[in-house]
């Protein structure tokens, strides 16, 4: 499967939509400013701006300001400098973009799938005390071991894979999940052996293909559409109805997502993440339930990202720019 779209099969310039363009890229560079403030007040202990409403604020709270602001003035500029580039150009890049970014989730889930159901087997089956000193093979009885030294550089790796590779990744996992589905079967029925890693490592790609494939399938229009009168509307119709199905419904969703999930330290998506959450059943499942947490987070902001993109082609199409996509696989102008 080829990258989600190619910038380069149009123009890169043409009528000027300053105000679209400030509010995706806008958006665009808000979401950047709100994840850098999450590392921030969540892993480094800033305070969030609600400490400057309630008065006494720490003045690391207005670092969090100025970030937001510079964001915007960020936009602004990006916007100005950019002025006639056109927005089927701009939707097709960020696209591109986002197609980095999940081809990078899926190698990662694919190599710290692989390895974390290795280390659990080995740590089940008490085979790590065989080759290693008894100090460190219990090291892999903790996840604040395994997370920096083994999940850390594999994730890395796999953003690494993913600049090199023109696949998104969706085959290779899904066929690694029919694998560990039926080694599941085998070990069961024919050899009356499972272990609760193998349930794990089958739920942890389940939910990284369906989460990170969504804004994939949002190109391809594969969501699922209640369609009584859009079928029969033009396209410049279709498309306003798009841009404003993209900002009320996909964007309003994904911000809500988004904040609260990561709007503090203690959120949803936050929680378990910052204490490397795992399942009870953790001496004899697999240590990746906190990544199963930020999953949702990544499914926010990759549809998010996708959204933005989505809004361009449609206002393209209510404007009638040329370059359109036809969803059945044709290219139309």
């Amino acid at each position: 499967m080829s990258t989600l779209t190619d910038p380069d099969a149009i123009q890169p310039f043409g009528q000027p939509a300053p105000v679209v363009r400030f509010f995706g890229w806008g958006t665009l560079f808000v979401l950047a400013a709100f994840l850098i403030n999450n590392i921030l007040v969540s892993w480094l202990d800033f305070p969030g701006i609600g400490s400057i409403v309630a008065g006494g604020a720490d003045p690391r709270a207005f670092v969090v300001v100025a970030l937001y602001l510079v964001a915007l003035a960020g936009a602004v500029v990006y916007v100005w400098y950019t002025g006639n580039t056109a927005l089927r150009w701009d939707a097709r890049a960020i696209t591109a973009f986002n197609a980095y970014l999940i081809r990078g989730c899926f190698f990662a889930v694919l190599f710290v799938g692989l390895a974390d159901a290795a280390v659990a087997f080995l740590r089940i089956e008490s085979l790590f005390g065989t080759f290693l000193p008894e100090d460190t093979a219990r090291e892999f009885n903790r996840v604040q071991f395994l997370a920096p030294t083994i999940h850390g550089p594999l994730i890395l790796a796999g953003f690494i894979v993913a600049i090199f590779s023109r696949t998104l990744g969706f085959q290779w996992l899904a066929l690694m999940i029919v694998a560990a589905e039926l080694l599941i079967v085998i070990s069961r029925f024919v050899f009356s052996y499972e272990q609760a890693l193998m349930g794990d490592l089958v739920r942890y790609w389940y939910a990284a293909l369906f989460l990170f494939a969504s804004a994939y399938t949002l190109l391809e229009e594969g969501h699922v559409r209640v369609d009584v009168l859009y079928a029969g509307f033009s396209r410049p119709t279709k498309g306003k109805v798009n841009a404003f199905g993209a900002i009320m419904f996909g964007m309003v969703t994904c911000w809500c997502v988004l904040i609260m999930g990561m709007g503090s330290p203690q959120a949803i998506i936050n929680a378990p993440v910052r204490n490397f959450e795992i399942s009870q059943a953790s001496t004899a499942g697999m240590y990746v339930k906190y990544q199963m947490a930020a999953f949702l987070g990544i499914f926010a902001v990759t549809m998010l990202i996708q959204f933005v993109a989505y809004l361009f082609e449609a206002v393209a199409d209510r404007r009638g720019e040329p370059g359109h996509k036809d969803h059945d696989g044709a290219s139309a102008s």
